[in-house]
């Protein structure tokens, strides 16, 4: 029910208990008020809808605004009420997506709009108004997801489909509400209500009227505004093209678009990588207090489009050939792209974990990834974490706010082997989190969903039951490397050989032409380079990723120099030139 429906006179304003609703001060509102227009409002007017694309960044100057989810429908529900000097929107305003709630006028007053191009720009310049605003939206998309706003995945717990829809969701932090049509009460009525047969499932229903029957990863994001590849130049051309989107992928983006690089930055799935699912970082450098993943990643996606860098989100690389010292990058759809350069840099994934009968509780109870999502369906009960690395210590300290008890289980004897000696700290002491080294996972119990482990003490050989709803697996990870074998040298486990490494490997006929060997992050193929995590030898941080994904531009201008082929774009500060050269327009 939506707060003009309860009676209770006057639209009350919802406090602002997190920072996700602050007020904009007078020199702010004077600021923004050179670059829109005043508009008067009245009451029941709909200033943007759920599902429609945002055309304004709107400031309340008067008057009351409701947020509802579900609008007109069934499901109708109060998300927040705003008063003078509280702006509107959230995270998809500055992402491009389409709104995931409806802004209504309750209160006629007036409002502040400003253009939503002409608003990005201010936020770039203005650090403290922007920080406000991303600090804002970044709280108020928990939020909407948390309450389980946005479209609906309406499917089996068994359905492959439905698993690949609630990762992808999951993993580009988008609203959404899973309905379990195994369990889930509401399903059956939802069936009726859109007609949609049991064998047509997964759907993904948005705004109580789309249904999309069993879409592709593309289809709804396009659904959601989401740049998916359909909208690729095919065939067209860029200075660099970087695969995957993680750390070292984003910051080669930034880096790139920002020397004027024409950028393109693809993933198959999401962007952020492993690095978007961790609850939270303590030791990344300039954050004291630490940083959310999901906020790190926001926050480069935003400051990479800044530059120019161009993101495309779902489009998987099936293709690496040579074609006159540049490469073409093709596409599982069959798209292609030309690109001067390539910077690879598409991670790792977390090895599952081989114990009987688990295949069938992947997805429902079992998990790789500890974000918001999953903790939301193990609310008070006992969860076990797998791992004894630093993603496992970060889940068990960030799921032990949610669960009764987290059991850690480490296979090995000292958790201070591969876990950082902060983390370590914060695991021993944290009341709710029972540390078990020696410790290995050798069946799981429950039918429909988890109810208990069989874990072994390798030490004793003692078996015993431990009682968990979810498990959480971090394992150790291998590289998303399988479509370039055969195209570049990896080493035995299928990272990416670099530098040294790659010169040892790399045909010396290929690079007799260049004068030269591989480069500090070059491969086997001359200009193409490796960053992050799927590179071999590379060090699993946050900010060593990061670190070479920058690098891995410096050395693209390197291996291009003499070239003289680069396509320069402008960033917010103009185009720049490369190595001294004059800049060269396309």
């Amino acid at each position: 029910m939506s707060a003009a429906e309860q009676g209770h006179g006057a639209v009350r304003e919802t406090p602002d208990r997190y920072g996700a609703f602050p007020r904009l001060t007078p020199e702010q509102l004077q600021g923004l008020a050179a670059h829109g227009e005043r508009r008067r409002t009245s009451e029941g007017e709909v200033l943007y809808r759920e599902g429609e694309p945002f055309r304004e960044f709107l400031v309340i100057l008067s008057g009351t605004v409701e947020m509802l989810q579900d609008y007109g429908g069934p499901e109708e529900r109060t998300i927040a009420v705003h008063g003078p000097g509280r702006f509107l929107g959230e995270l998809a305003l500055l992402e491009g997506e389409t709104a995931f709630d409806t802004a209504v006028v309750r209160e006629a007053g007036e409002i502040l709009a400003v253009p939503v191009e002409r608003q990005r720009a201010l936020v770039g310049r203005d650090p403290v108004l922007g920080d406000l605003i991303l600090r804002a939206y970044l709280g108020r998309r928990y939020l909407l997801i948390g309450l389980g706003a946005g479209f609906r995945i309406l499917g089996s717990c068994y359905s492959p489909d439905t698993l690949r829809l609630r990762e992808f969701a999951a993993r580009n932090r988008l609203p959404h509400r899973w309905v379990d049509l195994e369990k889930d009460k509401e399903a059956e009525a939802l069936l009726r209500r859109f007609a949609i047969r049991p064998e047509e499932t997964p759907v993904v229903i948005w705004n109580g009227e789309r249904v999309l029957r069993n879409p592709s990863n593309a289809e709804l994001a396009r659904l959601i505004g989401l740049p998916a590849p359909a909208s690729a130049p095919e065939t067209g051309r860029c200075d660099v093209m970087v695969v995957g989107a993680g750390p070292a992928g984003l910051a080669a983006a930034v880096y790139g678009a920002s020397d004027g690089l024409t950028t393109i930055t693809v993933d198959a799935v999401a962007t952020g990588g492993q690095a978007g699912t961790s609850s939270r970082i303590e030791n990344y450098l300039g954050f004291p207090s630490g940083i959310s993943g999901g906020e790190l990643i926001e926050r480069a996606v935003l400051q990479a489009d800044k530059f120019g860098a161009r993101l495309v989100v779902p489009a998987q690389v099936s293709g690496l050939t040579p074609q006159d010292d540049e490469y073409v990058v093709t596409f599982t759809d069959g798209s292609r792209t030309r690109a001067g350069a390539v910077v690879l840099a598409s991670g790792v994934w977390y090895r599952r974990l081989e114990v009987p009968g688990i295949d069938r509780l992947e997805g429902i109870s079992v998990y790789y990834a500890a974000t918001v999502h999953e903790a939301s369906l193990c609310q008070a009960d006992p969860v076990a974490v797998v791992g004894g690395g630093n993603s496992a210590g970060q889940a068990a300290l960030f799921l032990a706010h949610h669960a009764s008890r987290v059991h850690l289980l480490v296979r090995g004897g000292d958790l201070h082997a591969d876990m950082s000696r902060y983390l370590v700290d914060q695991v021993e002491r944290h009341p709710k989190i029972e540390v078990l080294l020696h410790t290995e996972v050798r069946g799981v119990r429950g039918e429909q969903k988890l109810e208990s482990l069989i874990v072994e003490d390798d030490a004793s050989g003692e078996r015993r039951e431990l009682p968990a709803t979810a498990l959480f697996v971090f394992i150790g990870a291998r590289p998303h490397t399988d479509w370039l074998m055969g195209v570049l040298a990896l080493d035995e486990k299928g990272f990416v050989l670099t530098g040294a490494d790659a010169h040892a490997a790399a045909d010396a006929a290929r690079w007799d032409s260049h004068g030269r060997g591989p480069l500090l992050l070059e491969t086997t193929l001359p200009g193409v380079f490796a960053a992050g995590d799927v590179r071999s030898g590379s060090v699993k941080r946050v900010a060593s990723a990061a670190g070479e994904g920058a690098m891995a531009i410096r050395l693209v201008h390197e291996h291009r120099e003499k070239n003289g082929n680069l396509v320069r774009t402008a960033g917010p500060e103009g185009p720049r030139p490369v190595a001294g050269r004059p800049v060269a327009w396309r």
